[in-house]
């Protein structure tokens, strides 16, 4: 059986040697002919184009070069994209036109949830009991508080966490909230309450759950229709000492409406993410009290990146063996919801 072609379209300084370790680079090569050596960042040069012109499998990551109009007469042997990434569209700058030829395309977003998922409950466990507000107070005061007098409401027993959005990650951080005494809240207008029940949580509308959550977590996609959607009214309603936590796209987000919010102290937030990223330098983010703030470090970082070269490589096997993949993207439909 003849193996596909595939090439590597990332970061070539480092992303590649990161997502695949030795026994995934020779899991690649015997699925497929690949140089495992040739990374492309880029699509001017004869060599980039000529690789691309050979591939029948694009194996793209994080700064992926964009397959554009002028690149179209190197794809004529393309057959699929596997993306290291949530969405293999982010690499084509028309989804739809590979799709009408057939094209396939997979990504790794599984992969990449764990790690996100694990750091948003380890956030809602702080943030339910203030850990990270007190443990600068702490070191302010430097004396011991009266924990029943100080903290009347607070803990991880029979609070309200609300998940905004049943995504992939969605769901992952909904089935480790499972173990915990919480009253989960979710909102996802695709979803019928019997199917939220099924997540173990309670289908509500959005302005319900922002008024009734100790915690509102976000993990939504960044749409037209989500951008902002997290607006001034919507912040209003949330509990004095409630927590806004954030690691879906900083953009989902009124910013402004969110700093005045936090400025006041009467909110908490939880932000890996911000519009834009990192905020100006002059953003008040940097310097409330009642703000934690990450570089965009939920997902996967160090080792957990092998999890997803792992995905990637299940799937090129895979696809080199003639079987579906194990986690297919609709192309045309990642070209109707893209955000422009």
């Amino acid at each position: 059986m003849t193996r596909p072609r595939a090439v590597l379209a990332m970061n070539p300084r480092r992303l590649a040697r990161a997502l695949f370790d030795e026994d995934a680079l020779a899991r690649l090569r015997r699925a497929a002919d690949i140089d495992t050596g040739l990374v492309i960042g880029e699509l001017d040069s004869d060599r980039s184009r000529s690789a691309l012109a050979g591939a029948e499998i694009l194996i793209a990551g994080w700064d992926a070069p964009v397959v554009r109009a002028a690149h179209l007469p190197y794809t004529s042997r393309l057959r699929a994209v596997v993306y290291a990434g949530g969405v293999a569209a982010t690499c084509l700058e028309d989804p739809a036109a590979f799709a009408d030829r057939g094209v396939v395309a997979a990504n790794a977003r599984v992969a990449n949830s764990g790690p996100v998922a694990e750091y948003t409950l380890a956030m809602i466990l702080l943030a339910n009991k203030r850990v990270l507000v007190h443990e600068r107070r702490y070191r302010g005061s430097r004396t011991l508080p009266d924990h029943a007098a100080a903290h009347p409401g607070r803990g991880n027993y029979r609070q309200t966490v609300g998940i905004v959005g049943a995504s992939t990650v969605g769901r992952a951080v909904l089935a480790l909230l499972r173990p915990f005494d919480l009253d989960v809240l979710l909102y996802d207008p695709t979803l019928t309450p019997e199917q939220a029940a099924g997540l173990g949580a309670r289908l509500v509308p959005l302005d319900e759950l922002m008024a009734n959550s100790q915690v509102v977590s976000l993990h939504q996609p960044l749409t037209p229709e989500t951008r902002g959607r997290i607006d001034a009214g919507r912040l209003a309603l949330m509990r004095d000492g409630a927590t806004l936590v954030n690691t879906a796209r900083g953009a989902v987000v009124d910013q402004d409406a969110l700093i005045a919010q936090l400025r006041t102290g009467r909110i908490d937030a939880v932000l890996d993410v911000t519009d834009p990223e990192p905020p100006a330098p002059d953003s008040e983010l940097w310097t409330l009290d009642n703000v934690v703030l990450t570089p965009h470090l939920a997902g996967s970082l160090g080792g957990e990146l092998h999890r997803i070269g792992d995905a990637v490589t299940d799937e090129v096997e895979r696809f080199a063996a003639g079987r579906p993949f194990a986690h297919p993207e609709d192309l045309a439909a990642s070209a109707r919801t893209r955000v422009r």
